[in-house]
């Protein structure tokens, strides 16, 4: 695997680098960069490594001058950890990182890969503004993933863009010959009891899946905006008692001495074992969502997560839970209401029914 060093980085390195091999499949060489995530920040924290034959991006969060003695190791696992996490199938990319070689590194001599490596640590730059607050002391090596999931080379002519994910996802499958998708996975059916209706959400997930992922898919199928607090407790079928509740944060320790953190916990670990996991959003409206396990896929060949079924429209934020919704969802209906016109400006683009685009089966990107 050969990886072209931008000066900056090479610098920081202090390594004196050969020139670039122009031989090698580009499949299996990129160009890395060492940049700046905070503006009110002089050090580096962010490396960023795209592939040159596809764009793919990885990136590590933080990293430090004294962290780069390890550089080699890190950028292996981050390739390695943000090819999974994308939920593709573990044999392939074992056999890509065996067939890449050993790491070296060179001088970046191309303009082009220069700016595509800037480009993708800006995007990345972006994604850790919105999940962190550059305060705790964070190590992330797969945030570069969400940016694969976004059209590049996008120019006049459409037919040029292409998705970096879907461009690394075809040239693995030609290099290796395996199917890209392969996996133990759970199908879970999500109800949010809303008194007036049910809204529910039938989804795939892999059965690996941590829970801060979960966390952003059931984000994401339900609408809401991440702007609240939000737990995952894990109930016993039979003597209906709280196995475990996992808060996100060490903050949130200390309202509950009884929770664990859920950092590193896997679906896996109490599924199929336990039916059933209540996700609670807002803890002020208090939105209980119920997740019960439908059925376990012991190999799922697809992309994942995936959308099955969704119905009923989920309540705006801040609606002052499911008895403000009834409220609110009485005067939507209702043009006439005098206090139609305020509802509406409030809650913009919410509608009483869910969009025909909401209902229909898809990929979910996260």
């Amino acid at each position: 695997m050969q990886i072209a060093l931008t000066k900056k980085l090479a610098d920081a390195l202090g390594v004196k680098l050969p020139a670039t091999d122009e031989t090698i499949n580009s499949l299996f060489t990129w160009t890395a960069n060492w940049t700046t995530v905070w503006d009110n920040r002089r050090a580096e924290d962010m490396l960023v490594l795209v592939n040159n034959a596809t764009r793919f991006t990885v990136a590590i969060y933080q990293i430090k001058r004294k962290d780069l003695k390890n550089v080699e190791k890190m950028m292996q696992a981050a390739i390695v950890n943000t090819l999974l996490s994308m939920n593709l199938n573990p044999e392939l990319v074992n056999e890509y990182m065996r067939l890449a070689g050993e790491l070296e590194f060179v001088r970046n001599n191309s303009r082009q890969t220069a700016a595509w490596v800037s480009k993708a640590g800006l995007e990345c730059a972006f994604h850790v503004g919105r999940e962190y607050n550059g305060i705790a002391k964070i190590y992330c090596d797969t945030l570069g993933a969400s940016s694969n999931y976004r059209i590049v080379n996008y120019s006049g002519n459409t037919d040029d863009g292409f998705y970096p994910y879907k461009a690394m996802v075809d040239a693995l499958t030609e290099l290796t010959g395996m199917e890209a998708y392969k996996c133990r996975a759970f199908e879970l059916m999500v109800s949010l009891d809303l008194e007036v209706y049910k809204s529910e959400r039938r989804i795939i997930v892999p059965a690996d899946m941590k829970f801060a992922q979960l966390h952003k898919v059931l984000q994401y199928v339900f609408d809401w905006k991440n702007c609240h607090l939000y737990d995952f407790t894990i109930i016993d079928e039979k003597t209906k008692k709280v196995v475990v509740r996992m808060v996100p944060t060490e903050e949130d320790l200390e309202y509950d001495e009884s929770a664990v953190l859920m950092d590193g916990h896997t679906l896996a670990e109490f599924l199929p074992e336990h039916k059933q996991i209540i996700y609670t959003y807002d803890m002020g409206d208090n939105w209980e969502h119920i997740l019960q396990l439908v059925r376990v896929i012991e190999e799922y060949d697809g992309e994942l997560p995936y959308l099955l079924e969704a119905s009923g429209q989920a309540p705006p934020e801040d609606v002052g839970g499911v008895g403000g919704f009834v409220s609110f969802r009485e005067i939507m209906l209702n043009p006439e209401h005098p206090e139609y016109a305020e509802m509406k400006e409030r809650s913009r683009y919410w509608t009483p029914e869910l969009r025909e685009w909401k209902r229909k089966p898809k990929v979910i990107h996260i």
